[in-house]
């Protein structure tokens, strides 16, 4: 796809594979070291990381938007997006094609943060392991998130493409989440209600939002809503009756929704996200 019409998602390579015991080698030994390592390994494949699923289901994706629209430019473009040296890039390679995912596009940048590539490659969203990247991208007005990974193995789609948002300071600016900070649960109710009719200002995700409903749509305009491999959720903090109607408020003055809406009233999210 051409990168002016895609949804271009941007991962870090430690995000897409598993490399702990690369990046044990690198810090302890240092940069010569790890290098000689990868070169003297290039011909194993790194084994899944925790992005691998997200990307596998990006690809599940593109694969019936082809179907029904061959002649569509509009499809995630996967760029790795890594600080590994060139060198490196062998075995990234090797490890791309061994398990046949669609990455066509690599930037690596040799030690440097690869941050201030992110827009110029179109990036709509930047997944990494590494949470001060993740911070220098949003600083930078690029969508991103930190992959963790799991402390045990999960089942996870690779076939339908599920993304989970966050409300306060995640789809929507991090407003009422100061007033809960600066003056406790009941001002923030309290405001919520005063303000139920005004949208709330978007936060750094809302774009990707917007680009996957653009995607949902071309599925629903062919009688697919049901079948459709993309799935959002909202999922937060947040009570549905006495702060719920502004946040879904705010999605409709911005044409936009989620399939399915989660209102824990301040319960844990990690039992749902599973």
């Amino acid at each position: 796809p051409k990168p002016e019409n895609a949804i271009t998602i941007a991962v870090s390579s430690r995000a897409l594979f598993r490399m702990e015991e690369e990046q044990k080698i690198y810090n302890e030994q240092g940069v010569e070291a790890y290098v000689k390592y990868q070169l003297d390994h290039e011909n194993e494949p790194f084994l899944p990381g925790a992005a691998f699923p997200f990307v596998k289901a990006l690809e599940a994706v593109n694969t019936q938007l082809r179907e029904l629209y061959p002649d569509s430019e509009e499809l995630f473009d996967i760029v790795l997006m890594t600080n590994n040296h060139a060198q490196v890039g062998v075995r990234l390679i090797n490890s791309i094609n061994h398990y046949d995912l669609f990455i066509e596009r690599f930037c690596m940048t040799g030690g440097n943060s690869p941050i201030c590539y992110l827009k110029a490659y179109h990036t709509n969203l930047y997944l990494s392991s590494d949470a001060e990247k993740v911070s220098g991208a949003i600083e930078e007005g690029i969508a991103a998130a930190t992959i963790f990974s799991p402390s045990k193995d999960l089942e996870v789609s690779e076939n339908q493409l599920r993304v989970a948002f966050d409300g306060d300071a995640v789809l929507f600016s991090d407003e009422s989440e100061q007033i809960v900070k600066a003056h406790g649960l009941d001002m923030f109710f309290e405001h919520e209600k005063a303000h139920e009719n005004k949208p709330l200002a978007q936060g750094p995700l809302k774009g990707f939002l917007e680009a996957l409903g653009k995607l949902q749509k071309k599925f629903y305009s062919k009688g697919l809503r049901m079948e459709c491999p993309i799935r959002t959720y909202l999922v937060t903090a947040r009570s549905a009756a006495s702060s719920g109607a502004r946040a879904l408020k705010t999605l409709r003055s911005w044409g936009l929704e989620t399939d399915e809406a989660l209102f824990l009233a301040g319960a844990p999210k990690g039992p749902l996200l599973k």
